[in-house]
């Protein structure tokens, strides 16, 4: 895909050298930006093989607002999650909890009884937020609102989360019938983050598209730090030197997405190059 190729293209070429917490040095490069139209094919890279079982069942996952990874793990044999992962599956509120279950304090009035009578007080309590089913509802009722963002970012639970959220807020747009989305993402690992982001976003557009009625339109990515291992780079070069192959078509079942499972998804003249092996940097 051209446009995963002119974003490697351009980090290798002009990328910062910098230091990071994992201890494996990176090239860096500040606020890179791309689109794709997905009606042109699914965003699936052909250069290299993406298992796509992997970025769905992430999604899936997502969806499901858990705080642990054992559907994932113990259900479903994805491992993908797993150095992150305490011994029990944990990994805190990340992303499912953020979509699904966003908390946030209210006050609601408490009534209680004294010698003077009924007292009413003010007491705090924790709500929650479906930021999914709120998107949903908002784009079959008002799809012209500029207002359709879901956030994963949560400042008072950063210290809980196995990993503060790398892609940290995401907006729908609607145009001319079609779904967009734009994913802001604070860090990016370009050799093996962003394909699975890619993937999964514009797998999750298509999804909802079709629940609420629209087509799919474009799904814009701007990675704040966008970079590449200095043990990736090697990999990353011998992948430009492949010939993109056509994008494969994703078909999913008209349901629900909540009701969406692995079987709901297929994916149609996948032919990619062989996988390149790239290492995690935890």
């Amino acid at each position: 895909m051209k446009q995963y190729h002119d974003l490697v293209k351009r980090v290798l070429e002009n990328g910062v050298h910098k230091t990071n917490r994992t201890g494996t040095d990176t090239l860096s490069s500040f606020a890179e930006s791309y689109k794709v139209d997905l009606s042109e094919g699914f965003p699936l890279l052909t250069t290299k093989k993406v298992f796509f079982r992997s970025v769905i069942l992430e999604l899936l996952w997502y969806l499901r607002g858990e705080d642990h990874i054992r559907w994932l793990r113990d259900e479903n044999n994805c491992h993908i999650w797993d150095a992150w992962a305490r011994d029990d599956g944990h990994v805190g509120p990340i992303y499912p909890v953020m979509w699904r279950r966003f908390p946030y304090a209210d006050t609601e009035e408490v009534s209680m009884e004294g010698d003077a009578g009924n007292i009413t007080s003010q007491a705090m309590v924790v709500r929650e937020v479906d930021q999914i089913q709120q998107a949903i509802d908002m784009l079959k009722n008002n799809p012209e609102s500029r207002r359709i963002v879901i956030s994963a970012w949560h400042p008072g639970l950063l210290s809980r989360m196995a990993l503060p959220p790398c892609h940290v807020m995401f907006i729908f747009n609607v145009a001319n019938g079609k779904l967009n989305c734009h994913l802001t993402q604070r860090s990016g690992d370009i050799a093996l983050g962003i394909p699975f982001n890619l993937a999964c976003y514009s797998a999750l557009t298509m999804a909802i598209a079709q629940e609420v009625g629209l087509q799919p339109g474009t799904f814009a990515h701007t990675i704040v730090d966008a970079h590449i291992y200095v043990n990736h780079v090697d990999g990353l070069k011998e992948q430009l030197t492949r010939e993109p192959r056509p994008l494969p078509v994703l078909k999913i079942n008209p349901k629900p997405v909540d009701d969406l499972t692995l079987d709901d998804f297929t994916l149609e003249g996948y032919n990619p190059h062989p996988p390149i092996r790239f290492e995690v940097a935890v």
